[in-house]
């Protein structure tokens, strides 16, 4: 076979710049991927299993929510429980049934502390540690636009 002249009108490139190819030949790499990918396809469901496991059921939850307790601190020092007067030495007592009733604190009734606007800070403070010391904690204040 003849070799083209350098004159003639080809399209074709010379000899003298072929090289060696630099491309990487990525068949065998593609091939191991699938390979792979078919093992794991197959391999994995088989490896996914449920196991069955008896958990301990703790207290049945309450259906009904705890119905709020209303305080009300009038400007004489009185108390009154849900409209009913209550000595402060008697609170802490009743804060604690009611405390002892509910095992979850996220159940306890609200308290909602109504305070005249000429109660003393005392009372307020003995009422507040009460209800700590009972272990309540779900505590509010009524203000002026509540009533």
């Amino acid at each position: 076979m003849q070799l083209p002249a350098e004159g003639d009108a080809m399209a074709f490139s010379s000899y003298s710049n072929i090289g060696r190819m630099a491309d990487m030949n990525i068949t065998p790499l593609v091939d191991v991927m699938l390979v792979l990918l078919i093992i794991f396809m197959v391999t994995m469901p088989l490896r996914t299993y449920g196991i069955g496991v008896d958990l301990p059921q703790g207290p049945p939850q309450s259906q009904t929510p705890a119905q709020p307790i209303d305080l009300k601190i009038d400007a004489g020092g009185q108390i009154t429980w849900n409209g009913s007067p209550l000595p402060l030495s008697a609170l802490q007592g009743a804060m604690k049934i009611e405390a002892e009733r509910y095992n979850d604190p996220k159940q306890q009734p609200v308290i909602r502390i109504d305070t005249d606007k000429d109660a003393r800070y005392d009372v307020l403070a003995n009422v507040l540690s009460s209800a700590k010391n009972a272990g309540l904690i779900r505590i509010g204040f009524v203000d002026d636009g509540q009533r």
